[in-house]
């Protein structure tokens, strides 16, 4: 039984993983939060924000590795440093975060990015970007929801935000995961099913990548606000209900 689940949960698993890499390349966003959500009802609640962190890391790598000719390069290593010092400073420190005002706080500023215009000091400091992500993502996990409005106030088209995107949440994971290893987390027990997750997620992307190349720029556009928006609404919901204590 691949990471102890057995073939049924294991399939759904793989599944959603070429979901949510369907949905990210051809969306620009969504995948990553979709799974994280699907992973926790069925991980134990200490390896499942490194264990994410590594099939992000696969899917992202292949997504900006498919892309790689669109992808914007100018703010790549701003943002680079500023993951650094989120990710050191995350890992320093001791006592968890409220996940619920994480939550909450990020899904409020995506919908303001969405329904307003993104902040125009957003697009000037892709070093703030990094580094307050990076933070948030030692405790939270999925963290591309907020990239992602970076990437959007850039105004690229299509391939070149998600192929941006791609590149930088590589980055993003692949220093967080460095950092739990530093922390002592053991991703050996896991080497199977991340790597089964990362292949399917690859399947995902190349399927997702037709669609990204048949839509339109405004269709895109639009399919990315909406995602954007239900993505932070259940973000909302969730840090609400967890800090009310309601269900």
């Amino acid at each position: 039984m691949m990471g102890g689940f057995d073939p049924i949960v294991t399939f759904g698993l793989l599944a959603a993983s070429f979901g949510a890499s369907f949905i990210t390349v051809a969306f620009g966003i969504g995948g990553g939060a979709l799974l994280l959500a699907i992973m926790a009802s069925l991980m134990p609640p200490l390896a499942l924000i490194p264990v994410h962190g590594a099939i992000q890391l696969g899917s992202n790598l292949f997504r900006a590795l498919l892309l790689v000719t669109h992808v914007h390069w100018p703010p790549v290593l701003s943002f680079a440093i500023g993951t650094l010092i989120g990710v050191s400073l995350g890992g320093m420190v001791a006592v968890n975060l409220p996940p619920a005002f994480v939550q909450i706080g990020v899904g409020v500023f995506v919908i303001y990015s969405v329904l307003l215009r993104p902040p125009a000091w957003l697009s000037a400091w892709p070093s703030f970007t990094g580094a307050f992500s990076s933070f948030l993502t030692m405790f939270f996990g999925a963290t591309g929801v907020f990239v992602a409005n970076f990437s959007k106030s850039l105004s690229l088209p299509r391939q070149e935000h998600v192929a941006t995107h791609a590149t930088l949440m590589t980055l993003q994971h692949l220093l967080k995961i460095l950092a739990f290893g530093v922390l002592g987390f053991a991703f050996g027990p896991w080497a199977i099913f991340t790597l089964s997750m990362i292949a399917a997620g690859f399947l995902g992307t190349v399927a997702g990548r037709v669609l990204l190349i048949r839509m339109s720029d405004t269709g895109f556009k639009k399919a990315l606000d909406a995602i954007l928006i239900l993505v932070s609404l259940r973000l909302i919901w969730n840090g609400a209900t967890s800090f009310f204590g309601i269900g």
